[in-house]
This record gives C-alpha cells, structure tokens and sequence, in this order.
C-alpha cells in the first residue's frame, strides 16, 4: 500500500465511486466490503502518544472503531473493544492487531442496548486492563427507511438505545472510575447539522451525542477528565451495505464530498488520538468535524 502520508493529491488518495452493491445482514462485516476499507491496518504508524494508556473502544470490530483501536495500540496503548458476538470474525483480526502492536487486547463481546452490559464494560476493562484512562463510545446503529411512514417504533427505540442509552449508561458508570487526566471520546455526525430524511432517527441521536458531550466535558473537567467528540462525514465501513443506506446509494457513497469520494477510517483515526494524547490538554467539550469539505454548523 503506498504511503498515506506522502504528499499527494487527496482527492485520488484513495477508492471512489461508483461502488458495486454490496448487500450484507446487519450489523455488517468489515471483510466483505469492496473495495476494501483502510482502517489503518498496514498503512498507520505511531509515534508513543498513547504509551501506557489503557483505552476502551465500543464498536472496535470495524469501521471508525477499528481504525481507532490499531492507531492507540500502535501509539502505545492497550486496548478494550467491545462488538456483537456474531462481529467476531472481524474483532478477532483487531485483536491480532493490537498484540501485533504489543499491546494488551481484551475482547468484551455483548449488546450495548442492554443497560446492565453497557455499565459492565468500563469496570471490565479497567480490570483487564489494570486501569482505564480513554474511553472512545463508537458504537452506533443506523436503518434507512425509504419513507417517513415506514419508519417504526422498535428500529426508533434500538437506534436511540444503541446510540444515546448506552453512552450514558457507558460514560456514567467510566466517569466514576477514570482518573485525572483521561480522556472520552464520542462519536457524533454531521448528520447532526445536515439531517437527512430517510435516517432522521439517526440524525436525532447525533445531534443528542453532541449536545449530551458538551454538557459531559462541562461536568467532568470539575475531575479533570476531558470529554470531546468527532463529527465524521461519509466513511466507508458496514454500516451502509448493511441497511444503513439504499444500494443505489452505497453504489454512489461518497461521491458527492468535495472529495467526490468517501473517506476511509484510517484518515479520521489521528483526531481520536489527538483528542485521547496529552497533545490535547487544553481541548475539551469540543466537536471535531472531517467531513469531507461539507463542515459542521
């Protein structure tokens, strides 16, 4: 794989469309997408500004998630994820990762959407871990639906239980036990901004992550823990192929950034780690957006 981080015109840095359909079961793996998403696997390369750092990560099987997990661990953190059982196949090649990198990696398999495994997963980690000092809550769920009418109200409530309940329920039960000086991370949307119809839902719980962390990173700096989030743009991972989007539209994902293509985990992994590292002392209740030119307002 050529050199991500030299010079070169980023509108052909890498894939874009048209893409072919590509139907896959929720929640999606990460092996079947084509082309194959760079989450960083053979192209990042850390520097030391995470070492000693234990983190956890929700949804660190794919997409963003995993690009975030091989970038700490190869800064020097060892590292939780957490993913649904039948995501195992992909997890278990984090995982290979992350002690290829010689870091601790623990595997916490479950359902965030239930109360008592999202509160389990920070004490869990801390105790594999020996600590727990970042917490990135990634985790999400996201059903297109071709009309508002065909919108239901058990797709409504896992979605908000997916992405709204289990950051509380997660941060509460972290923010109890993280010493001075860590770090949560959330991760938002710019469907936060620029809502679209046929996942307004989602949409909803984008904009509710980014209004809960700014209240967070005001509460928390009172322990000195910092709170931030990131608000991606179009990135290629499952959660499109696997009914987050209409194939027509996977077969055009991305296409209309200004980069005319989608971005790939790899390229928004460096912010969760600015925001995670000592880099990012003074930042806190912040929104980070890389949206492909589209911005946050």
């Amino acid at each position: 794989m050529a050199d991500r981080l030299k010079m070169q015109d980023p509108r052909d840095q890498y894939p874009a469309p048209p893409f072919p359909k590509q139907p896959q079961p929720a929640p999606g793996l990460a092996r079947r997408l084509e082309p194959p998403a760079d989450h960083g696997e053979e192209s990042y390369k850390g520097s030391g500004k995470l070492e000693g750092r234990k983190a956890l990560i929700t949804g660190g099987d794919s997409g963003i998630g995993r690009a975030v997990a091989i970038a700490y661990a190869r800064e020097g953190a060892d590292v939780a994820i957490s993913f649904l059982p039948e995501e195992q196949p992909d997890a278990d090649e984090v995982l290979a990762l992350i002690e290829q990198a010689g870091r601790t990696a623990v595997a916490l398999p479950g359902d965030v959407t239930e109360e008592r495994y999202a509160r389990e997963l920070p004490k869990r980690a801390a105790e594999e871990l020996g600590g727990l000092d970042i917490l990135v809550v990634n985790a999400g769920h996201q059903k297109f639906f071709g009309s508002f009418d065909d919108l239901t109200s058990d797709d409504f409530d896992t979605t908000l239980r997916t992405n709204l309940y289990a950051l509380f329920w997660t941060t509460q039960e972290a923010a109890r036990i993280m010493p001075p000086g860590a770090s949560i991370v959330t991760t938002a949307s710019v469907q936060a901004y620029d809502p679209s119809t046929g996942i307004m839902h989602y949409a909803t719980t984008k904009a509710g992550i980014v209004a809960f962390t700014k209240a967070l990173a005001s509460e928390l700096i009172g322990k000195g823990i910092r709170a931030n989030a990131v608000a991606p743009g179009p990135f290629w991972s499952p959660l499109n192929p696997s009914g987050g989007a209409p194939q027509e539209k996977v077969e055009k994902f991305g296409g209309g950034s200004t980069f005319g293509r989608p971005g790939q985990p790899v390229e928004i992994a460096p912010v969760y780690v600015l925001l995670a590292s000592q880099e990012g002392s003074y930042i806190t209740g912040e929104v980070y957006g890389v949206t492909g030119g589209a911005g946050i307002a």
